[in-house]
């Protein structure tokens, strides 16, 4: 079968992709190491980034970015659909996320929101790419994340009730500040005072001991009896982690998340979260936009997420999953959102899989050895490997066995 070309690139073609490790200090020192066949040197190796992201793009051949293979041939490799919708630019980023640690406590913003921010931080002069930039982009950034080992997280606001009956007991400046916001007022304005409160407080004098002494009245209840171990316990780590930080006594605003392996959560723009250990594959709206008001060393910008964030309690969001297959396992996650939809497949020798059909297509091998097919092309991928399948390669089948991962737009 001829194949569509753009200069020496087939377009229609399976594309086997190289992808960048990000080594931000919370990662893991053994896992994305593990994933990709690489020695364990003891840095740490936080994020497999798998698309076309300015800021680390998937490369698909020397000196070829899978960002310069989209530009060449927009609608062959997008599709017509995906490209009159989102313009010529893959929607979606797909990671693997490796804690070893507390990432920041952050959000995400609104669309409208990131498109003002990056225009302000444009008329201030911050360079796109600097450490002191808020917004790197125009874009929005909604992700679910799908846990591969056990995950631990903060997402989204509990009821004042309940943060009320957390606080009870618990001795410190902080924390009898907390109480008076969320007994002054409605349950969204109150939460808002409540989180305002604490992140006013690391810029005062004496923060650091305030913080100390609510975290030693956690300890000395959880050594009698705590109301909630969960949430004691994750005070007390993100205060051995960050020390004086009060984004460990903010963890008691915050829904307590655990997933296994298979299960996943929706983070919508807006929602304060933090993920705090464990490993997962994760897809977002392609944007690197995040927020963060404290348990970090990165760039702070408190006003920007209370500005952001999104206040009303509410339980976490789990995505729509639907499960196929009887020999080979397909678990499908559907997101309220118009840039991703992921698939996990543990594929059995004596069932094929049929793939999303059309636009743009990342295929990652968790595990295994697993045989990709479209009308044009064929390819193998072994653990760690990953690939594009574009439009016009048209529609994708899956043999072997292997545990993949595909990431497309609905």
């Amino acid at each position: 079968m001829n194949s569509s070309r753009t200069g020496d690139v087939s377009i229609d073609s399976i594309h086997l992709l190289e992808n960048s490790v990000r080594r931000y200090d919370w990662g893991s020192v053994d896992h994305i190491q593990g994933l990709l066949g690489l020695p364990a040197d003891g840095r740490p190796a936080a994020e497999l980034w798998l698309g076309a992201h300015p800021g680390a793009p998937s490369r698909t051949g020397p000196g070829t970015s899978l960002v310069d293979l989209i530009s060449a041939a927009p609608h062959a490799v997008l599709g017509r659909r995906t490209a009159d919708r989102f313009g010529p630019r893959l929607p979606y980023l797909l990671k693997v996320l490796a804690a070893r640690r507390a990432l920041s406590l952050q959000v995400h913003p609104r669309p409208h929101d990131a498109r003002a921010g990056f225009r302000r931080d444009d008329q201030a002069g911050v360079e796109v790419g600097s450490p002191l930039r808020s917004f790197h982009d125009e874009h929005h950034k909604p992700e679910m994340i799908v846990a591969l080992t056990r995950f631990e997280g903060l997402a989204g606001f509990r009821s004042p009730r309940t943060v009320l009956e957390l606080l009870d007991g618990l001795e410190g400046r902080l924390v009898t500040s907390m109480r008076g916001a969320l007994r002054g007022t409605r349950s969204g304005p109150g939460l808002r005072a409540a989180l305002e409160g604490l992140l006013a407080a690391r810029d005062e004098p004496g923060c650091a001991d305030d913080v100390s002494v609510t975290v030693a009245s956690v300890r000395e209840r959880l050594a009698s009896v705590s109301p909630d171990l969960r949430a004691d316990t994750t005070v007390l780590q993100l205060a051995e982690e960050h020390p004086g930080d009060p984004g460990a006594i903010a963890s008691l605003l915050l829904n307590r998340v655990s997933l296994e392996p298979g299960e996943a959560i929706y983070i919508p723009a807006g929602e304060v979260h933090a993920y705090l250990s464990g490993v997962g594959v994760e897809i977002m709206a392609a944007s690197d936009n995040v927020l963060r008001a404290g348990l970090t060393t990165k760039h702070v910008d408190s006003d920007a997420l209370l500005a952001c964030a999104a206040f009303a309690p509410r339980p976490p969001d789990r995505p729509e999953t639907l499960v196929s297959g009887s020999q080979s396992l397909v678990r499908t996650y559907r997101a309220p959102i118009e840039e991703f939809a992921l698939l996990t497949a543990d594929l059995h020798p004596s069932e094929p899989v049929t793939l999303p059909h059309d636009g743009p297509r990342i295929v990652l091998a968790l595990d295994g050895s697993a045989r990709l097919l479209t009308g044009s092309s064929e390819t193998t991928l072994r653990r760690g490997e990953s690939c594009l399948v574009p439009d016009a390669a048209g529609p994708l089948t899956a043999d072997g066995e292997a545990h993949l991962v595909c990431a497309w737009v609905p």
